[in-house]
């Protein structure tokens, strides 16, 4: 499941291909060509937006997907309920949000528009979330398309957030965070989302009080889900520095920016 989110916002555009690294998923078909020089190329997608906002007022929205190649690209289309349990994501079928097509094929250097509605009554205190999977289907490989006998064709897949605000509206996020030393070059750094609504971490950084420079971070997008919890195990450099296990704590989200200090071993 690819999430191909970082610092992205309704209206944000998104190429995805297999020679970007916008995605883990995109990172590692980019790996497999590397090692596999004879793969069958597969779809390059404009996507816009890469994050669907829906609420009791707005019950539809639109996402347009442009096929930058110069192939025709099939793709089917499917809406799931996303939950998350002891920090991984869970994915369900549902019936609460219609997704239109649910396949489509989209000719080459042309648009497909996809349209949202929801289903069900928003929440009345809670955030509810969701994603929409794209995911392309394979076309017959072809000899002329220099793939050979042993040609591997990637199906491309992404998965868009949809995310539907309470019907109160107030709707949002608390962060606790908290860090602890596993070992002498290892911290665990863990945050837990107390609020009503998502929040999307793009990256944070760990520093010993007064050094300008970090011991440790990291980089890329992370959803925690209202009510869930994630955590991060992190190699440090200079671990000496930290000095009563005092350390300044710079993360960035969708939601604000924090700059706290925390303790080792204290929530």
């Amino acid at each position: 499941m690819v999430n191909p989110l970082k610092n992205t916002h309704p209206g944000t555009r998104l190429t995805v291909n297999t020679q970007q690294r916008k995605a883990a998923c995109l990172a590692a078909l980019c790996a497999m060509a590397l090692l596999a020089p004879e793969l069958a190329q597969a779809a390059q997608w404009n996507v816009d937006p890469v994050r669907v906002e829906l609420s009791a007022e707005q019950q539809t929205a639109a996402i347009i997907v442009r096929n930058e190649s110069d192939e025709p690209s099939s793709i089917q289309i499917q809406a799931v309920v996303w939950s998350q349990l002891n920090g991984q994501d869970v994915y369900t079928p549902t019936r609460e949000l219609l997704v239109s097509p649910p396949i489509a094929t989209i000719p080459p250097k042309s648009d497909q528009v996809i349209r949202v509605a929801l289903r069900r009554p928003a929440d009345l205190t809670h955030e509810l979330a969701y994603r929409i999977n794209l995911q392309e289907l394979p076309q017959p490989l072809q000899p002329e398309s220099g793939a050979g006998a042993g040609g591997v064709q990637v199906a491309l897949r992404i998965g868009l957030p949809v995310f539907v605000q309470s019907q109160k509206g107030d709707a949002k996020p608390e962060m606790s965070w908290r860090v602890s030393r596993v070992s002498d070059n290892q911290l665990k750094i863990g945050v837990r989302n107390r609020g009503n609504a998502h929040v999307q971490i793009s990256d944070f950084s760990l520093y010993a009080a007064g050094d300008a420079q970090p011991i440790t971070g990291e980089a890329g997008s992370s959803y925690v889900l209202a009510g869930q919890e994630r955590e991060w195990l992190l190699k440090t450099r200079s671990p000496q520095r930290i000095v009563d296990g005092r350390i300044r704590l710079k993360a960035y989200t969708d939601a604000d920016t924090v700059d706290a200090q925390l303790v080792l071993g204290r929530p």
